[in-house]
């Protein structure tokens, strides 16, 4: 079912991340983690499609997207980072299996990151966020999405690493299968794996060699 929803607002949270809050129909609903297929609503454009996460919570007013764009072709992101307040974009039905199932660790990479923010937004609303780690991978400082206020949400159980930038503040180690194991003590917990494919297939399949319940690894299938 498709319904057409004006922006009502537009801004950057970093130099190519745009957020954007739309108009919310009445009783569209989705889960901490689910995604909408979206377009845009000019000619030529209605029918591209791509998949996007919900970064808000589903009792906000407004549904909201946290999205990266690629302006180097003049794909959808592209076309995503022209637009408007009072433009009008199409959203669809909700799909999507990353769902929050219990305390564990949170592995992002680039835009990763957006399921996982409107599943720690709802854990910090509820004071459910004890328990749960983030380790967030970006090429550089400058490219971490909402970092304050994944801080702000987690304190130290932030950990950021950058693996483009050799004078970063932040810890340069790739999240590869020494680092798990040097920073993960309890492989029983729930692990929650979200950015390239290449990363989701390669960490997941790590984690089952070091002792994770397959059943305990999430990342959209």
């Amino acid at each position: 079912m498709e319904q057409i929803v004006k922006i009502l607002s537009a801004k950057y949270v970093t130099h190519n991340v745009r957020q954007f809050r739309l108009e919310k129909p009445a009783g569209y609903s989705f889960i901490p983690g689910q995604a909408t297929e979206l377009s845009i609503n000019i000619e030529g454009w209605r029918d591209e499609t791509r998949p996007f996460t919900f970064t808000c919570l589903n009792d906000d007013d407004y549904l909201e997207f946290t999205i990266k764009t690629y302006t180097d072709h003049d794909g959808v992101t592209n076309r995503l980072s022209k637009v408007n307040e009072g433009d009008e974009l199409i959203i669809r039905d909700v799909w999507g299996a990353i769902e929050y199932k219990g305390a564990g660790y949170f592995i992002a990479g680039g835009a990763g990151i957006t399921p996982f923010l409107a599943i720690l937004r709802q854990l910090n609303k509820d004071g459910s966020i004890a328990g749960n780690k983030l380790f967030f991978s970006n090429k550089t400082d400058k490219d971490i999405i909402l970092r304050d206020e994944l801080k702000s949400i987690l304190g130290a159980n932030a950990h950021f690493t950058i693996t483009g930038q050799k004078d970063s503040m932040y810890d340069q180690r790739r999240i590869d299968a020494e680092f798990l194991k040097a920073e993960i003590k309890d492989f029983s917990k729930h692990f929650y794996i979200c950015g390239p494919d290449a990363m989701v297939t390669e960490l997941s399949d790590i984690l089952g060699q070091l002792g994770a319940n397959s059943d305990s690894v999430v990342f959209e299938r």
